[in-house]
């Protein structure tokens, strides 16, 4: 058997990517009325993002089952062990309660902080699934995931305020998020933190930025690029779209929802963009 990679909800992997590489996904969970909802699992409101809920990491229970689970997998003839890839140790606890987990099950795991969400750790757990299938051993396979933590970048044009000033996971945010009136902020993850790139008064011109930064980081490289939304998939359509018209030496990028849990943070009709460079 080979090394097995397993991350979280968060990673917004689709599903044709899950059955090609196969790769185990732990839940990210919802807390709302008094209801555990875990993402992926089970049934979550379409419009969570409106709703007084809160989010909560995976448990070191799920955790622990899904790492025994991916050790028996890979037990056999050939590399054995398992690679944890989760969302960044800034904006979620799981990552911590992985190391934790891990250090107490079994010296075969090896955990990851992608230091990134969305398909900023789905791409790094694509790295660490592709080393696995060319036949590395653990320590090759992390090694892959951490050297794609490097190559990672993301950024999210935001429409509200309001999900960010209860998230909590914007870093330095206070100052400004208080006084902004029209403001349509450009947002991007640094060292695993979401923080301020840029405060814009539109969302048009906040788009528009996004693209900018994402074609100065690509330049003419084959980068991988991945377009989540909440509740905008024209606008995320439209990003896309773009993308492809500028970028012509890259694949056309993954377009996907942003989900449940990282909708909450960000609000209805955001637009993010995730890109890996080779």
């Amino acid at each position: 058997m080979s090394v097995v990679v397993v991350t979280d909800a968060s990673a917004r992997l689709p599903a044709e990517l899950l059955e090609q590489w196969p790769i185990r996904v732990v839940p990210l969970h919802i807390l709302l009325d008094g209801a555990d909802l875990r993402d992926g699992v089970d049934e979550i409101p379409d419009d969570i993002y409106r709703l007084h809920a809160t989010t909560a990491a995976a448990t070191p229970a799920e955790l622990a089952c899904a790492y025994r689970r991916a050790l028996d997998d890979s037990t056999g003839n050939g590399p054995e062990g398992v690679v944890a890839v989760h969302i960044s140790s800034a904006l979620s606890g799981t990552c911590g309660a992985a190391q934790r987990t891990a250090a107490d099950l079994d010296p075969r795991i090896r955990v990851v902080d992608s230091k990134s969400t969305a398909m900023g750790t789905g791409f790094v757990a694509l790295a660490a699934a592709r080393a696995a299938a060319g036949g590395g051993d653990v320590d090759a396979v992390a090694q892959a995931a951490t050297a794609a933590v490097r190559r990672g970048h993301a950024f999210v044009v935001v429409h509200r305020l309001d999900n960010l000033r209860r998230s909590g996971r914007i870093g330095g945010a206070r100052a400004w998020l208080g006084t902004a009136l029209a403001l349509k902020p450009l947002l991007r993850i640094d060292d695993g933190k979401l923080v301020l790139a840029q405060r814009v008064r539109t969302v048009s011109n906040a788009t528009a930025a996004m693209i900018e930064r994402v074609c100065e980081l690509v330049g003419e490289a084959p980068a991988e690029l991945a377009v989540h939304h909440v509740a905008n998939p024209e606008g995320a359509a439209e990003v896309a779209a773009t993308l492809a018209q500028r970028l012509p030496a890259c694949e056309p990028a993954i377009v996907t929802p942003l989900g449940p849990v990282l909708a909450l943070h960000v609000g209805a009709g955001a637009v993010a963009i995730c890109l890996q460079l080779p």
